[in-house]
């Protein structure tokens, strides 16, 4: 194996969470292939996987410590950013059952958690903000002003959640519900898409005041239109997926590339069962952050 070669599956190797997430379902990208079974010369990978095999150096060169953690039983993305100098950080859509899990986390990595943030009011699982509020002292809870839930802060469409040198500007994307927003790192290098963008889909519109056509200019008119190599994350995937970016969904995702009058027809169609723990998670979620105080 040449040099460049191995310098780059080396490369590779060193971030491969990244590598994963970027490929496609049996996470080995097709034009990394040749290198280990022939001596063909590798094409060029992609913008969106240079980008997607380089972030995790490039938050660390930045000084963003990142983390994303998964909750199987509501297929539940919890995200954990901070400031590796001033330590201050957020979590963004913790999930009840896995609170011990990110003050662990939190605490392990010297963090001072100043914000547990949901990114709607979720109807799959209960929030973890109200138990973290009292496991890790100073922290606050957020939510939208729009979606009828309480918190500690309440948010509206440009407002910032800041966190050291760092902040993440709150877009208004209703349409899955009223309080969907979606949480944009300043240098708009991330999405926190919440149920809004998902990866090759997005959340549903039956029900808590959903509407496909609002959810339709939501992601086209605050997320389709940020740069194209802004990597995206969800609130959930049920596919093993972990991450996307816009151009990608721009191209690939099946419903959001339709038009406005296909996408409500398929959305109509769906016919998806209730959610199994709406009954309970949603009156929860309603007094986000502010449980018992």
């Amino acid at each position: 194996m040449g040099a460049p070669v191995y310098r780059r599956v080396k490369s590779l190797l060193a971030c491969n969470l990244a590598f994963r997430t970027a490929g496609n379902h049996n996470g080995i990208k097709p034009w990394l292939k040749p290198a280990f079974i022939s001596k063909q010369r590798l094409p060029l990978p992609s913008q969106s996987t240079v980008l997607a095999r380089s972030y995790c150096q490039h938050t660390a060169q930045k000084g963003l410590v990142f983390r994303q953690m998964f909750e199987p039983i509501s297929s539940t993305y919890t995200y954990l950013l901070a400031d590796c100098e001033t330590r201050e950080a957020v979590l963004i859509d913790p999930v009840l059952e896995e609170v011990e899990r990110d003050a662990k986390l939190v605490k392990e990595l010297g963090l001072r958690l100043l914000y547990a943030a949901n990114t709607h009011c979720h109807a799959d699982h209960i929030t973890g903000t109200g138990l973290l509020k009292k496991v890790v002292p100073g922290c606050r809870s957020i939510i939208s002003k729009d979606s009828g839930a309480k918190a500690d802060i309440t948010i509206q469409e440009g407002d910032r959640i800041e966190f050291g040198r760092f902040h993440l500007e709150a877009r208004a994307t209703p349409g899955h519900t009223d309080g969907c927003m979606t949480f944009v790192l300043n240098d708009h290098s991330l999405a926190f898409t919440g149920d809004a963008l998902l990866i090759r889909g997005c959340g549903r519109t039956d029900f808590q005041q959903g509407s496909a056509t609002r959810l339709y200019k939501s992601v086209h008119e605050k997320i389709f239109t940020l740069p194209e190599w802004c990597i995206v994350y969800p609130a959930h995937d049920y596919k093993g997926m972990t991450m996307s970016t816009v151009d990608e969904e721009r191209r690939l995702n099946p419903r959001l590339t339709k038009s406005m009058e296909e996408f409500v027809i398929i959305m109509s169609n769906l016919n998806l069962p209730k959610p199994t723990h709406i009954d309970t998670a949603v009156p929860a979620n309603l007094v986000c952050g502010i449980q018992g105080d």
